[in-house]
């Protein structure tokens, strides 16, 4: 189902319960952009974009810059629950359409921007938001200006179109510029205007159940946080699909701004989410052990593991059903919408769950089987997430992160073409494999690539290169460093020896 602004307060009870019920919960984010920097100086290996070279920490600094620069359109939430007949429920708000976001987006914030409002609030100062468009709040100005000059006391009157967060703003603007007018909100973007005595607004000002009341003002201002803090307090496992920056924006917006250290940042995820289960480490574990094809998207993999070759649906295959009020993912497929994405991360941990219990027990598998056994079978899984294209092949959240192993390092040296650079050098060899580039020292570029086969491929076809010499990278002949102690090593012994010679060649004399 979807939820938007107008009805995300009378779906959180709901959803509390629902949360709390739940045997794990699987979600997914859509972000307004990925990498907030592209090629810079014409290094391959700048800004944002994600490389081989790339340590832990290193890509959460790049992706820190992405997370900072854009906003969450989507978030969908799929809460798995045993109940029933294995319900599902679904949460997508700020649906897909980017007119529906803008309109009905609920809002959010984290607990330093929380602070500031609070803040604000103590200090007296109503304004709350400074997004409010401001035709919008001109138009309600003017509109009660002109009614409420002819207006009798007790009259009132209806604005309109006030989608979201508008509706509570106009309130507050209104309520501090005319003195005699009170407000209250009437349905789906509508408030009605009344005009008022002094007396009887200073009555009305002093109602505990006042929409604009501080504490109300915080709970509406607080939007989808109010949810968040629901998933943290239930500590229920958290399924995502290649979920580090679904992770890292989870923080940022509705936790607290991301910390600079790396392992702060490890650290306070596996506090708000001491379990997490990424499923895309969990199918790339399983293609050599199942016999499971190499696909890439969420929607493929899903596929995959629903074919009757690979999980034949049988009495004790798990069966998921959506809940009656959300059938709408039944009807249609609709991939790259956070809910229809959360629901199939939900389904395809169920599926490769159960395949890998048969794959353990020789298909000797109990009927069935609850949330938690099938957790024993993923316990090497656990609070593991992928990391893309970089130095280790999981981020382990609860632990120490281990270093994948990459084909060897190539190392490109350049004779007779000047002025190379690391842009020019990677498209030297895009056309025959991929390779990630990152300069080394005047005339030499190191080549690093995730395939065994593209090393072979690019050291035999450049054997006979005219300007390029291409050869494996040995730490003692080709770094930098070393060579730099090598050559200060060798002045030294040079100084050393003419001194020797000079110096003791007029004692020969004698």
């Amino acid at each position: 189902m979807d939820v938007g602004a107008a009805d995300f307060g009378r779906s959180l009870p709901r959803l509390r319960g629902r949360v709390r019920r739940a045997a794990f919960l699987a979600f997914d984010m859509e972000f307004t952009g990925l990498h907030s920097a592209s090629l810079q100086n014409d290094k391959l290996s700048s800004g944002c974009v994600p490389s081989l070279f790339d340590s832990p920490v290193e890509r959460y600094l790049k992706a820190k810059q992405s997370v900072q620069h854009f906003t969450v359109t989507q978030l969908g939430l799929a809460i798995f629950s045993n109940e029933g007949s294995n319900n599902i429920q679904f949460l997508s708000h700020y649906g897909f359409d980017y007119n529906k976001f803008l309109k009905d987006g609920i809002p959010y914030m984290n607990e330093a921007q929380e602070k500031i409002l609070h803040q604000h609030l103590l200090e007296g100062s109503m304004k709350v938001s400074s997004a409010l468009d401001r035709d919008v709040l001109k138009k309600a100005i003017d509109e009660v200006t002109c009614w409420i000059a002819k207006a009798e006391e007790e009259e009132t009157m209806i604005l309109q179109d006030l989608s979201g967060y508008q509706m509570l703003e106009v309130q507050l603007v209104l309520r501090q510029a005319l003195q005699n007018v009170w407000t209250q909100p009437l349905g789906i973007k509508k408030v009605m205007v009344k005009k008022v005595s002094p007396q009887h607004r200073r009555l009305l000002e002093n109602n505990p159940y006042d929409c604009c009341q501080k504490e109300v003002i915080l709970l509406s201002a607080r939007g989808f946080t109010n949810l968040f803090q629901i998933l943290v307090q239930a500590k229920k496992p958290l399924v995502g699909h290649n979920m580090l920056m679904d992770l890292m924006h989870l923080h940022d917006k509705f936790y607290k701004p991301l910390p600079e250290s790396y392992e702060e940042f490890k650290r306070n995820i596996h506090n708000l989410f001491p379990i997490l289960i990424d499923t895309k480490t969990v199918t790339k574990s399983i293609w050599k052990k199942c016999q499971f094809p190499r696909v890439s998207s969420l929607m493929e993999v899903y596929t995959v593991l629903c074919s009757s070759n690979l999980n034949p649906k049988d009495s004790m295959c798990p069966e998921i059903a959506l809940a009656s009020d959300c059938s709408r993912y039944a009807e249609k497929k609709s991939p790259h919408e956070a809910g229809y994405d959360a629901f199939l991360c939900g389904s395809v941990l169920l599926k490769s769950a159960h395949l890998l219990q048969c794959t353990s027990t020789d298909g000797a598998v109990e009927a069935d089987l609850s949330f938690p056994q099938y957790l024993s079978v993923l316990a090497g899984y656990l609070n593991k997430v992928n990391f893309i294209r970089g130095g280790v092949s999981s981020i382990n959240f609860s632990g120490e992160d281990v270093p994948c192993h990459h084909p060897p390092l190539l190392v490109v040296r350049v004779q007779g073409w000047p002025g190379l650079n690391e842009r020019q050098i990677y498209q030297e060899f895009k056309a025959l494999c991929r390779f990630d580039v990152r300069w080394l020292s005047k005339n030499q570029f190191l080549l690093l690539s995730d395939k065994f086969k593209q090393v072979r491929l690019v050291l035999r076809d450049y054997k006979h290169h005219p300007h390029l010499r291409i050869s494996v990278y040995r730490h003692w002949r080709h770094s930098p460093g070393v060579n730099c102690l090598l050559q200060v090593s060798g002045v030294v012994a040079l100084w050393s020896l003419l001194a020797f010679v000079l110096g003791g060649a007029p004692r020969c004399l004698f």
